[in-house]
């Protein structure tokens, strides 16, 4: 799922738009805010976050880390924020580089590290990335929903059919995860799967 230019172009402004959440400390009169301005990409899994993500990425331009680099597996939705905070977001907040290790999901164990430097543009997409938690360091906060037969359709056509169980136990899980995190109720902009922009959240930030 791609978005077209005119979403492109008013998602690109709203981040422009919006002040650094992470790394940012005082700067002088007339001149920009230095720091972090983070993107969360969030949504159920096989609605187009990754699509979406690249995009933003490209554009920014800006590194784009993946949450499903932070699960352990199938079983990794809720901790992953965790992982998230502790090893990128908190050293970024504190100036200092952030790294990650990446989960392999065929070894079924954490592999190597990856460097998450300080820049001016940090895309985070996956479920989960949009939590409650990260209203405090996010710049923009991106819904993207689909049908849910079009998302399981996606995901096995990728996965396999031996995935099924694995996909319709995650599928309650993320949605249980959203009715906790009010995710899509608070996102700033909402993208539908034919990369629509469809409204946005009311956040009062």
């Amino acid at each position: 799922m791609s978005v077209g230019p005119d979403v492109l172009r008013d998602l690109l402004r709203r981040v422009h738009d919006a002040a650094p959440r992470l790394g940012a400390g005082p700067h002088p009169a007339g001149t920009a805010p230095s720091g972090t301005r983070l993107v969360v990409v969030d949504g159920p899994a096989g609605s187009g976050k990754t699509t979406l993500a690249a995009q933003l990425g490209e554009a920014l331009p800006a590194q784009v880390l993946h949450m499903d680099d932070l699960y352990e597996g199938w079983r990794g939705l809720e901790p992953a924020w965790g992982r998230l905070d502790a090893w990128v977001l908190a050293p970024l907040a504190a100036g200092r580089p952030g790294r990650y290790r990446r989960f392999d999901w065929g070894l079924d164990a954490f592999a190597e590290w990856h460097d998450v430097p300080p820049a001016p543009f940090l895309v985070v997409e996956g479920c989960g990335a949009a939590r409650l938690e990260a209203d405090a360091v996010a710049a923009l906060r991106v819904w993207v929903e689909a049908p849910d037969d079009v998302r399981l359709r996606r995901g096995l056509d990728r996965d396999g059919e031996e995935a099924r169980d694995h996909w319709l136990a995650w599928m309650t899980a993320e949605r249980e995860h959203y009715a906790r995190n009010r995710t899509r109720e608070r996102a700033d902009v909402r993208v539908d799967g034919y990369g629509r922009l469809v409204g946005t959240a009311l956040s009062g930030r």
